[in-house]
């Protein structure tokens, strides 16, 4: 069955139940509207009965499936009681208006107020649980625990029931913090977790104009859906006939759940109704039918190209003996990798006399006699003695005849100065009458032996210079 024949047979059966609910619609907006007292009251508008083993999940605040409503259809939910104060007054309201809805009570509520549980039953809503003590981390505990607080408040409110078909099997997890734990412990029971597919925010520290604004609001957002409400919240008391008031001037219906027996089947339903919002003809992805696998009319192989349709660079490729497919056998029974059909890089020639270079002559090395006074002349060495004797501060030795009478100038230099550091010392001994005088005549003498040091080195400068001449 191809897309678009899913399609038409869904769209048949989405008609003949709404024709369905159109059908019991009159009987139930009858018993509505003689309701006692209330002749324009909301009502009930229909009873929808679920299997939880079908469909062990449901809201989409949380899962992917969820009741199935028509557009404009509101279940409502109240969690945490019964607390007599508020509950009652709770209970009082969805009577005013003939509205059936399903609460979630705490074990530990149901056994201080063992009677309001049972205004529940009697008022015809259903019952369902929300654990023993209301703990808000199921989904950090231990799965001993979280079993224990499920089965305690399933066993306390039976106890106050007093009847165990009066319970419903559907649960709730307190705070919605939801463990796979948790989820998989309850399927196995065939207990149903509700979420919801919108809150009110009742819980919060906020008004009662506030909650019926966000429950309106979130409604026409979604279309339809499952209301979270808490029936011991002072705030809701307050918010809750307003918000049942404009359910009724917006035409909106409410639905009541209940779950199958044997004497009651289950609603028959479609999967995509457990949907939020469904596939229909509205939808233009859904008049598309789904573009199916390719198949081939044809399964005939193409035909291996020949060794000779592959020409290499250098040509048409050479031939192997045996065939690509065919691997080589080897020595411990691996094979070898296959033979590449390209050509290989030949080998370069060996060397022979033929491609030797030539060995150069000693002439090619020769220096002609004025190149090599050049380059002498400026030679490291050279110019070290140059710097040497111009005033360098440490001299260096001269490889030349005149070395000795260097050496003796420079050393000669550095005693005079000693001799000229003693007398200056001695001078200053003997007081400072004469020591302007003492220290004109130092500088006297100190001119006059630098002026013959430099006479000398300039001497020795040329004298090396000479020597250099000759020895080229």
């Amino acid at each position: 069955m191809n897309g678009s024949v899913r399609l038409g047979v869904w769209t048949a059966r989405s008609a003949l139940f709404s024709l369905g609910l159109l059908a019991s619609a009159p009987a139930q907006t009858a018993s509505a509207a003689d309701c006692p007292g209330h002749p324009d009251a909301l009502g009930t508008f229909r009873t929808l009965v679920v299997d939880p083993r079908e469909h062990p999940r449901i809201g989409t605040m949380q899962y992917p499936e969820t009741l199935p409503l028509e557009d404009h259809e509101v279940v409502l939910t109240f969690d945490d009681g019964p607390l007599p104060r508020n509950s009652n007054q709770i209970l009082e309201i969805l009577a005013a208006q003939c509205v059936k809805a399903t609460f979630f009570t705490i074990g530990r509520q149901a056994q201080a107020s063992p009677e309001g549980v049972r205004k529940l039953r009697d008022a015809g809503h259903s019952i369902g649980t929300h654990t023993e003590d209301h703990p808000l981390g199921m989904n950090r505990m231990s799965i001993e625990r979280a079993r224990q607080e499920i089965d305690d408040g399933i066993a306390s409110v039976k106890s106050a029931l007093g009847d165990d078909a009066a319970l419903a099997p559907f649960f709730r997890i307190p705070g919605l913090a939801r463990a796979d734990a948790v989820e998989e412990y309850m399927a196995s029971q065939g207990i149903q977790i509700w979420s919801a597919d919108f809150p009110a925010d009742d819980w919060r520290h906020v008004s009662s104009s506030r909650v019926y604004d966000l429950a309106i609001k979130r409604l026409e957002d979604k279309g339809k859906g499952i209301l979270l409400l808490h029936d011991i919240q002072a705030r809701t008391v307050a918010a809750l006939p307003r918000i049942l008031h404009e359910l009724n001037v917006r035409g909106y219906r409410i639905v009541h759940v209940v779950p199958a027996t044997p004497e009651r089947p289950a609603t028959p339903t479609e999967p995509q109704q457990w949907q939020l919002h469904p596939p229909s003809e509205t939808v233009a992805i859904s008049r598309w039918p789904k573009i199916p696998n390719f198949v081939f009319a044809d399964i005939e192989m193409l035909s291996a190209p020949a060794l000779a349709d592959l020409d290499g660079p250098d040509g048409p490729m050479p031939a192997f003996p045996e065939g690509f497919d065919r691997a080589r056998p080897h020595g411990h029974g691996i094979p070898l990798p296959r033979q590449a059909p390209w050509p290989r890089q030949s080998p370069l020639p060996p060397e022979t006399a033929e491609n030797a270079l030539p060995v150069p002559a000693p002439d090619v090395f020769e220096i002609p006699e004025k190149s090599y006074a050049a380059l002498l002349a400026s030679s490291p060495a050279s110019r070290r003695a140059e710097q040497a004797v111009l005033g360098e501060p440490r001299p260096t030795k001269l490889t030349s005849l005149e070395d000795d009478d260097f050496s003796r100038s420079v050393r000669g230099k550095s005693r005079l100065g000693r001799a000229q550091r003693t007398r200056l010392s001695h001078h200053a001994g003997r007081g400072g009458r004469h020591a302007a005088h003492s220290r004109n005549a130092a500088h006297s003498r100190h001119a006059e032996h630098s002026r013959d040091a430099t006479h000398s080195r300039r001497s020795t400068l040329k004298r090396v210079v000479q020597v250099r001449k000759r020895s080229v």
